[in-house]
């Protein structure tokens, strides 16, 4: 395979081969608005979500279906996830991640051994503080959903709370918090929804899970390591080991008989991509379009970027996430999106949603090599669509980064490629 077929493989596993069904940039796409069938679509074709904290765009699950679907109403993604019959629900995945209730069974091996696949900080809290656990349980029993804060607040009117440690940085999670997560990881309770605040409400799982689910045998760990290594591999369309694994965090030897296995079913067929060094392998349901013609913002947490070398290998762009770096040693900047055109990137940019303005704030815009003459009008549309649906319609680009002059002048222009 050339490397351009390998990029439009990937594309079009992903989804992102052709312009979005809905509200595209150039004014494309069909009548109408997406429904729970075409998230629901988004979801098959994905396998999971990512989840992530930051708000200073929009929350990381949201977007991977705005890149696919264009604008949607995001309480279909919160239906999806805090009601029944649900479509999706929260488990450690890549890491934390929306996955489907189908999914569930095959990540049990992954909680039977939080040991060693949970943070210190999680796992720790079984021993350090086992009576927090059986408080935690209980209320969670007797009251679920209920957040951590309002779990924190029972203890202490029960005289029964762990004060808060404040003197470590990041998140200083109070020990009820701790076990909350502990039993979250262990799958003995879950997410039934989140709340505004975006705070996981936890119940007993069994109350969260359909019934066919919760009432499923056993999935032995040698099948469920190998269905999540073609749920990745189907995912990526083709690609080396290393990302088919990268989708679900999996490792060790068992992955490799999982590979040896997919192969020999026919799964996957190696294939030699020109330029990479390591055994390729196309998935059998992959599909190779004759072009790819999508223009649309990847958010940092997009399935299709999780896996930066084999981003850098397809579409020769180095990116590295740079929220926990220092301001004055970022390149690129906080938050930054990569802009698919067709199938380079072309683009990345440094967003914020100023919601009090009403404002979608270009902190940084800078030219990848595969940009072209039409590429700062392209992305200026594309902003404006985003921009609309965050609702922040007033698009203002600050002076920072190579291709900002460009990008403003067109912004300033108004004109709709």
């Amino acid at each position: 395979m050339s490397l351009s077929q390998a990029r439009r493989v990937a594309l079009a596993a992903q989804g992102l081969h052709r312009p979005r069904p809905f509200g595209g940039a150039g004014g494309e796409g069909r009548a109408g608005v997406p429904t729970m069938r075409h998230v629901q679509g988004v979801i098959d074709r994905l396998g999971l979500l990512q989840i992530d904290s930051v708000n200073v765009l929009a929350r990381a699950h949201l977007m991977p279906l705005y890149a696919r679907l264009g604008p949607y109403d995001t309480a279909l993604l919160d239906r999806a996830a805090g009601r029944a019959p649900r479509r999706l629900v929260e488990t450690w995945a890549h890491v934390a991640s929306y996955v489907p209730p189908s999914t569930w069974p095959l990540l049990e091996w992954r909680r039977r051994r939080y040991r060693t696949e949970a943070w210190g900080t999680i796992s720790a809290v079984e021993m350090s503080h086992s009576e927090t656990v059986e408080d935690v349980r209980r209320l969670v029993t007797e009251r679920g959903p209920v957040t951590a804060s309002e779990v924190h607040a029972i203890l202490e009117e029960e005289g029964r709370a762990h004060p808060r440690d404040r003197s470590q940085w990041g998140w200083n999670w109070t020990v009820a918090k701790r076990a909350l997560e502990f039993l979250f990881f262990t799958g003995e309770i879950t997410s039934a929804r989140r709340n505004g605040a975006f705070e996981r409400c936890y119940d007993l799982t069994e109350r969260v899970l359909p019934p066919e689910v919760v009432s499923a045998a056993p999935v032995a760990d040698a099948d469920a390591v190998r269905q999540l290594l073609e749920i990745g591999a189907r995912a990526h369309g083709v690609g080396t080991l290393r990302c088919f694994k990268d989708y679900f965090r999996l490792a060790g030897p068992a992955v490799r008989t999982a590979l040896a296995e997919l192969v020999e079913a026919g799964t996957l067929r190696p294939v030699a991509v020109r330029g990479w060094d390591e055994p390729t392998y196309l998935h059998a349901d992959a599909a190779l379009p004759r072009r790819a013609t999508a223009a649309t913002l990847l958010n940092p947490f997009d399935p299709l970027v999780f896996e930066r070398t084999r981003l850098e290998r397809l579409f020769d762009v180095h990116y590295r996430i740079e929220i926990y770096v220092p301001a004055a040693k970022r390149v690129h900047g906080y938050y930054v999106l990569p802009f698919l055109e067709g199938e380079v990137l072309t683009a990345r940019v440094d967003l914020k949603a100023d919601r009090r303005a009403g404002v979608l704030r270009v902190l940084s815009a800078h030219r990848e090599q595969a940009a072209g003459p039409e590429t700062p009008a392209r992305l200026a549309a594309e902003l404006r669509v985003l921009g609309a649906w965050l609702g922040v319609p007033e698009v203002e680009v600050a002076p920072s980064g190579d291709l900002a002059p460009a990008l403003a002048a067109e912004v300033a222009s108004g004109v709709t490629v």
